[in-house]
């Protein structure tokens, strides 16, 4: 049986997913690990752990399934979060500044006020804001003194460089397009904006295409030795790719620790006006392809924050239930804005707010508020596309773990008027990654992804116009009070 194994390193699990010709799952892992937070607003990863478990999940799904000869490997992650580690002994120099960490606020605020801002939007898409990795390298840079022997790289190249032996030091375009270092035009690292955040061009990997051969797995690894590693891909492009999102105006959002939205622009880059970024989408050909895209800091660990700090929730999937106990949020607006907004706001010093309690507020309507708060935080994302952007918006496609929740994808499409349609499976981000390296291999060609894309449920609006109006109106003047509680 032949198969194709995909690596998706997530900001707070690893997991290894082996698919079948068919696309469906034979096999999957999955561990926890740890969030270090050493000071308010910083959020760091143990490089180390980061491999364990990402090695130790892939090993123990082609241990469960023995018979299954891996084509080839797909590797899908975490974006923007940051490691440095030393040529010589593959040691990290420090733990990985997570994506979510606000450490560099200050420093983006400096190199805005230097006037740089025009010049990083216009050549990576991206707005100034600690949310990328350029200025965390920088951070990691200042403490670890000369940088003649190190090494740069976002959580795929720390992953092929650990299952190459050292060997292959590479990202691909979608990743590199986060860091704000990468001319997306031009799709090559750029030297002025390189000398603008102080870093070395020799630190930083080879762009080398989303999908295609361009390593083996090295020796004494507790997976065989070589496997070629074909596919990569940032984990919200990867959806994207996985949703078959491959067209000009065909939208997907993603339901995870944070929500991303992401909508295909075809070959053009879009510049937004309406604080959205232009990136670089999954190409299996010469032509780039490019996306718009709406990142929210904070929707699926909002739960978790329900969870683990409010002991609100035994399990996470507890909150469909208790907040479709009640009818709606009382009047409850919670904006989860723990690390900040992300677009179209960028206020990296909001942070988070319930308004509208009163004597008669529950746990229900605080649960109802938070599926509320997912949604209607994407609905910002969403109005900034159609402001952006002249392609229709007919239909949302629908993924990531919180797709499953039913009332949340009910509210999702009430708030945005239009169909929401959650994939046939929740595992898209990693299907991306394994259609990318299965293309690369032979295993499936572009007509067979076309084919074996399967939608589950749609959710139709039914919300009145003006009641959609209301809940939205109400949720910005909530916004407005977290952006201000910081100041």
């Amino acid at each position: 049986m032949q198969a194709i194994l995909a690596l998706d390193q997530g900001t707070t699990s690893s997991r290894a997913i082996l698919f079948d010709e068919r696309a469906r799952v034979l096999a999957v892992a999955q561990r926890e690990y740890r969030q270090i937070y050493p000071r308010p607003g910083w959020v760091e990863h143990d490089p180390e752990e980061i491999w364990s478990t990402q090695i130790g999940v892939a090993a123990e799904v082609l241990a469960s399934v023995p018979e299954a000869r891996v084509a080839g490997i797909g590797i899908t992650n975490q974006r923007e979060t940051t490691l440095v580690w030393d040529r010589t002994t593959g040691r990290a120099v420090a733990n990985a500044i997570v994506w979510q960490d606000r450490r560099t606020a200050a420093a983006c605020d400096a190199l805005r006020a230097q006037g740089h801002e025009a010049l990083f939007r216009e050549r990576t898409g991206l707005v100034l804001d600690a949310y990328f990795s350029g200025t965390k390298l920088r951070w990691l840079l200042d403490q670890a003194g000369d940088p003649a022997n190190l090494a740069f790289g976002t959580v795929d190249t720390w992953l092929i460089w650990r299952l190459t032996g050292g060997r292959t030091h590479v990202t691909d375009p979608t990743n590199a397009s986060r860091t704000l270092m990468f001319d997306i035009r031009r799709r090559q690292w750029d030297d002025e904006l390189l000398s603008i955040l102080r870093v070395p061009r020799t630190l930083l990997p080879e762009v080398v295409p989303s999908s295609g051969i361009l390593a083996q797995t090295a020796q004494g690894l507790p997976i065989p030795a070589g496997i070629p590693i074909a596919g990569v891909a940032g984990d919200q492009q990867a959806a994207l790719f996985g949703q078959r999102c491959t067209r000009s105006g065909m939208a997907k959002n993603t339901y995870g620790t944070g929500s991303f939205l992401v909508l295909n622009t075809g070959d053009a880059v879009v510049t937004s006006a309406h604080g959205l970024l232009s990136t670089i989408a999954c190409s299996t050909s010469d032509q780039p392809q490019y996306a718009l895209e709406g990142s929210v800091f904070v929707t699926g660990a909002a739960v978790k924050w329900l969870r683990d700090n409010l002991g609100l929730l035994a399990e996470a999937a507890d909150i469909e239930p208790l907040a479709a106990s009640v009818p709606d949020s009382g009047g409850v607006v919670f904006v989860p804005a723990f690390t900040g907004l992300g677009a179209p706001h960028w206020d990296s010093y909001a942070r988070g707010t319930i308004s509208g309690l009163t004597l008669g507020s529950t746990a229900a309507h605080l649960a109802r508020a938070t599926l509320e708060a997912i949604a209607l935080q994407s609905i910002d994302v969403l109005d900034a596309m159609r402001l952006d952007s002249s392609l229709p918006l007919t239909e949302l496609r629908a993924d990531g773990g919180a797709s499953a929740n039913d009332l949340l994808m009910q509210i999702q499409a009430d708030l945005a008027g239009i169909p929401v349609l959650r994939a046939g499976t929740k595992e898209s981000t990693a299907l991306g990654a394994a259609y990318l390296a299965g293309l690369a291999v032979g295993f499936w060609s572009e007509r067979d992804l076309d084919r074996l894309w399967q939608a589950g449920r749609a959710f139709t609006p039914v919300m009145s116009n003006d009641a959609r109006a209301q809940k939205i109106a109400e949720w910005h003047r909530a916004v407005e009070r977290a952006k201000e509680g910081s100041r």
